[in-house]
């Protein structure tokens, strides 16, 4: 345990820090999933529709470095190709 008084402090703001990025993360996670889902049921407009919004979402939270933006880039990418290959 730190003995230093900024050192503990700085273990009390890692501990708000991770619980807010955990946050973030889970709020990506979700919205990655919605989209998944729509795509499921075969409704392409609707999946198109939850794609924007979910896009929006992906790219807040990679701006403020929770994800790389290449895990962004590459997700957007794998979501809107499995929009497009839907019939």
């Amino acid at each position: 345990m730190a003995n230093i008084a900024s050192a503990r402090k700085r273990a009390r703001q890692a501990v708000v820090r991770n619980a807010h990025n955990s946050s973030l993360r889970s709020t990506l996670r979700t919205a990655i999933k919605s989209v998944r889902k729509v795509i499921a049921t075969g409704d392409k407009a609707a999946a198109a529709t939850q794609f924007q919004a979910s896009q929006a979402v992906i790219d807040r939270i990679s701006d403020k470095r929770i994800v790389h933006k290449n895990t962004a880039s590459r997700t957007k990418s794998r979501l809107a190709q499995a929009i497009k290959a839907m019939p």
